[in-house]
């Protein structure tokens, strides 16, 4: 090669390399834990692919009751966004230092539903309480699931607390009361509707959706917790979580998305 031609090598190997710093770089793709109350473990399968594909990043679903998920996240669990079925908890969370100040927000306001994997059991009225044909009633443990703190709120305005009760059969977590419910081990439960209820009806058996008077509502918060503070992707997520396409997803399944700022997250 004669000098003018390595001279013309060299400067086109500079060129690449003084150009190469302008270049478009791709987003790092991250996976980020998160703690998800059981009632949403439906909606966020969905969401979490539908954010993979918009985003790369990977949300890596842990599910549980709220209270026993905060246990965790105060035991040191590597989580970096917590998805409560309540808004006290992420509270909590948040003045024990262990999330971060300004990005605790609702995300969802859930419905409580009494269910039967049975055509016809559950009347529109929920009157099947009152005549107590049934020997078993689900719910999920009301010291550890904002759902069943719900159910049992529902039960005391109706006067049917102390009568049922002998009648509980109390699951860990809503998914757990799901599942009595679903199997038959209890004729009746108070579930999720999110858990029984795809684009506006009842997936199977028959159900009575509680009015909303009956008890507190079941405003849902989401954090970002300590060990997420810096992680761009953990943000990402929670700012997803106001998009459309994760508002449609939480309807479908009789949500009410809590549409609010999300810049506080974003930042």
């Amino acid at each position: 090669m004669n000098n003018r031609n390595s001279a013309l090598v060299s400067f086109a190997a500079l060129a690449v390399i003084a150009v190469a710093p302008l270049l478009p770089v791709p987003a790092r793709a991250d996976d980020v834990p998160v703690a998800v109350a059981a009632n949403f473990a439906g909606p966020m399968k969905e969401i979490a692919a539908t954010f993979a594909g918009a985003t790369g990043h990977h949300a890596v679903v842990s599910t549980g009751a709220t209270g026993a998920l905060a246990a965790q996240v105060a035991n040191g669990a590597p989580f970096e966004v917590f998805l409560a079925a309540d808004a006290t908890t992420p509270a909590r969370l948040e003045k024990d230092g262990l999330a971060v100040p300004g990005t605790r927000h609702a995300y969802a306001l859930g419905r409580l539903v009494l269910w039967s994997a049975q055509e016809g059991a559950v009347d529109t009225a929920g009157a099947v309480l009152k005549s107590g044909d049934f020997a078993h009633l689900a719910l999920a443990n009301p010291k550890l699931a904002p759902y069943g703190a719900a159910a049992v709120e529902t039960l005391e305005k109706l006067g049917l607390r102390t009568a049922l009760e002998p009648r509980f059969v109390l699951g860990e977590n809503i998914g757990q009361a799901f599942q009595f419910v679903g199997s038959g081990n209890a004729e009746l439960g108070f579930v999720a509707l999110s858990q029984v209820w795809r684009d506006g009806r009842f997936t199977s058996g028959s159900g009575w959706i509680v009015p909303a008077a009956l008890h507190a509502p079941l405003q849902q918060d989401a954090v970002l917790l300590a060990r997420g503070a810096d992680h761009a992707a953990a943000r990402a997520l929670l700012e997803f979580l106001h998009g459309e396409k994760a508002q449609a997803i939480m309807r479908s399944y009789g949500y009410e998305p809590a549409v609010e700022a999300v810049g506080a997250v974003a930042r």
